[in-house]
């Protein structure tokens, strides 16, 4: 099932997308399956981030090609970070260059949408309490990161308003261990990956984050981005597909100087 949260006539909703027309939800749908009757036409609504404001956790590393590209050894424990809820955007919405920017890299990933209260899960218990997946863009500012890095901390070089776009739908009843993601920059593929190729995996990740941390409905956690990485600039066009999703696509805009 593909789930979309968009706005219409000044209101947002949720809908079960079905070809080109989408089915209101009646409430949110990590309350209820309900439908209220009430249908949209695809083209008549502005999709959104699919989950309001969510706490954003990220996984650096994850990818095997991707710290093989790096030349690093692999993380024997996730190597996480998190990006603030104002970094979250929807799809068509600009990626915003920042005038700080020196080098800003797109980064598609996996994101996995929790679907209900937990803590202390067990790996048997995990996708539970995953509702969905969805595409995102782990947008990086690299030279801030560096320097972050360097001392041992990680933040603002990820933490740029408009830095983590999501969307377009949620999927559900997705297997998340094998799935195809493609990343297109102007059209041109930069990343192409199976899900497969994850160090640690969508399960390992929701329980290891969950014996700290109680997650929350609507908590989004970015799985890591495969090799491939690089620069994005102003009036570039970042593309991210992952198999039984669909296709993330935002511009990428500078930020105005005044």
């Amino acid at each position: 099932m593909l789930i979309a949260r968009y706005e219409i006539d000044g209101q947002i909703h949720y809908g079960k997308l079905e070809e080109n027309s989408l089915k209101r939800c009646s409430g949110s749908p990590f309350a209820t399956s309900a439908l209220s009757g009430d249908v949209d036409r695809l083209d008549s609504v502005r999709l959104l981030c699919p989950v309001e404001p969510p706490r954003i956790f990220g996984a650096g590393l994850n990818y095997v090609s991707h710290i093989e590209e790096m030349k690093l050894k692999r993380p024997t424990v996730p190597l996480l970070f998190m990006k603030p809820t104002t970094a979250a955007i929807g799809p068509n919405e600009p990626i915003v260059y920042p005038r700080e920017g020196k080098e800003v890299h797109f980064e598609g990933e996996l994101a996995v949408i929790i679907g209900r209260r937990a803590r202390r899960l067990r790996e048997n218990e995990a996708l539970d309490a995953v509702f969905g997946y969805t595409c995102a863009n782990d947008v990086s500012e690299r030279v801030i990161q560096r320097v972050e890095m360097s001392m041992g901390h990680l933040l603002v070089g990820k933490a740029y308003d408009t830095f983590c776009p999501m969307g377009p739908v949620i999927a559900t009843g997705l297997d998340p261990n094998d799935l195809l993601l493609e990343t297109r920059v102007n059209g041109k593929v930069r990343q192409s990956v199976r899900t497969s190729d994850l160090l640690f995996s969508v399960v390992e990740l929701v329980t290891y984050i969950s014996q700290a941390t109680t997650l929350l409905t609507g908590d989004v956690i970015l799985t890591g981005t495969p090799s491939g990485i690089g620069p994005i600039v102003p009036g570039d066009v970042v593309d991210i597909t992952i198999e039984g999703v669909g296709t993330l696509r935002n511009p990428v805009v500078a930020e105005p100087s005044h």
